[in-house]
């Protein structure tokens, strides 16, 4: 790991370290990402970006904050939690660069007096898959279809995290709606498209920001970023393409 250093991010070299969701600058995702994470740093958030250091290449990052602070439908007090971890591109995963990342933040967490770290983990191609943190010592605590898991690296005893009662929350939205979150940059051009389609076809579409952390632990779903909800239900958890929102509406809006 001689070839790499990890850059800490703060408000202060944010504007020299920009957002790393491999995403074009000029993408709108891009932009709501920085300006959100900036209102963040007060919180505790923290980002650590990896760098090929002789090449000057950003190759992975890792987002946690207190979990008190998270943007995820979880009560995580006393713990650091893991909102995003990236390692891109491809032919670089597997060497040793995500287990590295997540290593910085136990180190935080212990130095903190946390309790541990904790994630919500999915095997679907959105959020980091359990692999990673079962070879860095942690352990699935609760899950949730269709493959959501709570994991946690205890350092201390302490109360431990659980999933909110997401679904509590669907009875709350009646007719189309999009609740989301800017903590996912990839949100903001899935909106925007889906937006279009519904205005095409004279659906009326409620859109709704999760603007502070306890809305998204009050979220309609685990993930909190992005929900798509028809009268109660939950239809899609992530951002989605148009032709994926179509082949939806198509079977649920009659």
């Amino acid at each position: 790991m001689s070839d790499v250093i990890i850059i800490n991010i703060d408000k202060d070299n944010i504007s020299e370290y920009p957002p790393r969701c491999f995403l074009n600058p000029k993408n709108e995702g891009y932009q709501t990402k920085l300006e959100w994470l900036k209102k963040r740093f007060s919180e505790g958030l923290k980002i650590k970006q990896l760098y090929l250091e002789k090449e000057g290449k950003c190759i992975g990052f890792i987002e946690y904050i207190p979990g008190e602070n998270a943007w995820r439908a979880v009560d995580a007090k006393g713990y650091l939690f893991i909102h995003c971890i990236w390692i891109s591109p491809n032919n670089i995963k597997n060497k040793g660069y995500g287990s590295l990342l997540v290593k910085e933040c136990i180190k935080d967490a212990e130095a903190e007096g946390k309790n541990g770290v904790a994630v919500i983990t999915s095997e679907g191609p959105f959020m980091a898959g359990k692999d990673l943190f079962l070879k860095n010592g942690f352990k699935s605590i609760e899950s949730a279809n269709p493959s959501y898991e709570l994991m946690i690296k205890t350092l201390k005893t302490g109360s431990l995290p659980k999933i909110n009662n997401w679904e509590k929350q669907l009875s709350k939205y009646k007719g189309l709606n999009i609740i989301y979150s800017n903590q996912c940059p990839w949100v903001a051009r899935s909106i925007k498209e889906i937006k279009e389609i519904a205005d095409n076809k004279n659906l009326k579409l409620k859109i709704t920001e999760l603007k502070t952390a306890k809305q998204a632990q009050e979220a309609p779903s685990i993930y909190a970023s992005f929900s798509l909800v028809y009268d109660g239900k939950l239809l899609v958890d992530h951002y989605i393409s148009k032709k994926r929102f179509e082949n939806i509406i198509n079977k649920e809006i009659k």
